[in-house]
Parts: structure tokens; sequence; C-alpha cells
């Protein structure tokens, strides 16, 4: 008996990370000894006293029926004193503040809260695929919003046509930005600001990498920018900033409304985050962060080891401020697929083609800091042998 997909799953494009995936596995089967610096997971462990909590609270019986779709009060408490602390604001924990099972979840679902068929979402690219494919699943229309190098990797919001602006709903933002790692200013938040108001559109902001910070930079948080509130929400993730990729746990803050439509949706599509896994984050949020600053001494340790090592072969690698990805400029008379494939080929160095995450983002490759300073260091080596 043969089965037909729904149109709707025809039209998704290759999930960008599972191809990247095959070819690195293709690669490991043939015996290289591959440097992976593809998809963005922490090889660091969780800090101890989180597992910790996590061992202590999965023992706790009362954790183990359904939890609430919302979070648990200490959870959504302790997000609140979190979010209180790193950027001063003042959050109601039961109407400003909800749990998702990590910040992909609800960027999908957000769009079907607010979206009707034919309503158009601003999406940049390159970007994180999610933005399109939660809109397309939601029946809306993506309009992209093109990060060029020479506008510092922000969207230029005058371009955008008056037709596409009477149906726009929701705009998508990510700073500090991955694949760019660009870093918006205030004063773009502020233009943001009065563009949504003006137009009455929803500002979603992807704040994953506000933590993952070098240099004694430190990112804003979107609703920092007065009037924000007004018009936004913002998505906070505990797997870069913890280490806790797998976990699947993390918060989204703003506006009421905002975040009501989206506890609709959750409601009825999922039953909520494990409630030992909500202890063991909150335990992590009110900690003393010092897991979080030794966490950004080691990318930056690596940072530093791969940026000079892309030097000493003749590249001109970049010096972000935050992420832990490198957003590379390919070399002359390649292209971001064939200097990616040159670099599994015959180095054995997974990156990802800069293409994958949009068209503009052809002629460059992605690299994250998802290997060991030495390993970063070896990277040259390899590279020299190649270029």
């Amino acid at each position: 008996m043969e089965f037909t997909q729904s149109d709707r799953l025809k039209k998704l494009p290759p999930y960008l990370f599972v191809e990247l995936d095959r070819k690195k596995n293709e690669a490991i089967k043939r015996g290289v000894d591959v440097i992976d610096l593809g998809i963005g997971d922490p090889d660091i462990p969780t800090p101890a006293f989180i597992v910790e909590k996590m061992m202590e609270a999965v023992k706790n019986p009362s954790y183990h029926r359904y939890p609430s779709s919302n979070g648990m009060q200490s959870f959504r408490e302790a997000a609140a004193t979190f979010v209180k602390r790193r950027f001063g604001l003042d959050l109601d924990p039961d109407t400003e503040i909800t749990a998702i099972i990590g910040s992909k979840e609800a960027i999908f679902h957000f769009p079907m809260a607010f979206l009707n068929p034919g309503d158009v979402v601003l999406v940049p690219t390159p970007g994180y695929p999610v933005y399109h494919i939660g809109t397309l699943f939601a029946g809306g229309q993506t309009y992209y919003l093109p990060l060029y190098e020479e506008n510092g990797f922000l969207p230029d919001l005058d371009s955008i046509p008056q037709d596409i602006l009477e149906r726009a709903k929701i705009l998508w933002l990510n700073y500090p930005n991955n694949p760019t790692a660009a870093l918006a200013t205030p004063e773009f938040f502020e233009r943001v600001v009065s563009f949504a108001k003006q137009h009455k559109i929803i500002v979603c902001h992807d704040a994953a990498y506000s933590e993952m910070t070098f240099d004694g930079y430190k990112a804003p948080s979107f609703l920092e920018t007065p009037g924000a509130m007004d018009v936004g929400l913002e998505f906070h993730s505990l797997s870069k900033t913890y280490n806790m990729t797998g976990w699947r746990i993390g918060f989204a803050v703003g506006n009421q409304e905002l975040i009501r439509g989206l506890k609709t949706v959750k409601s009825n599509a999922d039953s909520g985050q494990f409630e030992a896994i909500q202890a063991a984050a909150a335990t992590a949020l009110m900690s003393d962060q010092s897991c979080v600053e030794e966490m950004r001494k080691i990318y930056e340790e690596r940072r530093n080891a791969l940026v000079e090592s892309l030097k000493g072969v003749g590249l001109n690698p970049p010096m972000p401020k935050a992420t832990f990805y490198l957003w590379l400029k390919v070399p002359n008379g390649h292209t971001s697929q064939s200097f990616a494939s040159l670099l599994l080929d015959e180095a054995g160095i997974v990156c990802t083609p800069g293409n994958g995450f949009g068209d503009p983002g052809e002629g460059f490759v992605r690299m994250a800091l998802t290997v060991s300073k030495e390993r970063m260091k070896e990277v040259g080596d390899r590279l020299r042998k190649v270029l």
C-alpha cells in the first residue's frame, strides 16, 4: 500500500543538519578522523550540580505525573529571577513567562497562535531554518530579509514592500546571531520597536545565545528596549548556556497576550516538560552562574585558537564577540558547498555551508567551537596541507 505525504511536507526543504550528519557519518565509516565543526552541539558536559539535582528530582514521585504545559511555578519564578538579574526585567511568572520544551519547539509552535492562511512572516536569511518551517506549518508565507555583511548582518526594514507590510504579522530576530555571530545594538532594537508599532507586527526575538559572549561583551535583551513589551516575545534556551541541549528546556517571556497565545497552542499540542528536568533547570537559573563564566572562558580559548589556525593558512576569519560560531568567508574560487566539501574530503573537517542557512549565506561557511583547543590548532595543520 502506498501513502502520499501532505503537500505541506512536500514543501519542506531538506533539514540542513540531517544531511550534514549523513555526510559526516559516511566519512567516519571510511575511517576518517573527523574534526566536527558542523552542528552546534556542545561537547562539554552539563555542570555536575545540575545533574545531581536531576538525579535527586527524578526520584520524587510527585514529578512522575502529567506536568502543566505552562511549566512549574518554581521554574517560572526561577526564570523571572534570571531575567531580572541579567536584564533588569520585572516580569510576572504567571502571565509573562511560560516554560517551553527547548526553543525549537516554541519557535515552531508560536506562529500557529497568531497566523491565518496567507499572512506573512518576516524571516532573516541566513538564519535558523525553523523560523520558515514554523511559518509553513501554520499556513503562512515567508518573506525573507537578507542579512548582508555591509549592513552588519542586520535586516533592512526599509526595504520591505508596502504590500508585504500590510500582510505581515510576525518579525523574527536572533541576536547574537546564528549563523553570522552578528550583534544588535540598542539603537537597532529601538528602530524595530518603532517599526513594529507602526505596522502592528509581532516581534519574536530568539535569544538562545545571549549568554555565550566574550571579551566582556554582554548581549542585551530585546525586551529591555522601551516599548518592546508592547510588541514582543523573547525565547530563552538553557541548551547552550548550561550545555543542556539534550534536556530540551527553555522559557519564553514577554507580552501577556503573546504568552497566552503560545500557552494555548502548547496546551493542545504537548503535555509540558518532565518536572524533574524543570527542577534541575531552575537550579541552573538560580545558581551563581560561575559555570557559565567557565563555559565562556573555554569557548573564548577555542575561538582564539581557531582564529589563529585559520590566519596561519591565509584565511581572514572574524573574531566574534558572541555565539560559538565563526562565519568565515570562503577563499576565492570556491562556493560554500565546494569549500565545505574540500574540507571534509581532503582534511576531515566538518563545517556547514553558509547557503544551507539561506541564499545570502553563499560565500561563507559556519564553524562551531565544539571541539577542544588542541583540535582547533590541528585544524590549521590539516588546512595547510590542503590550501
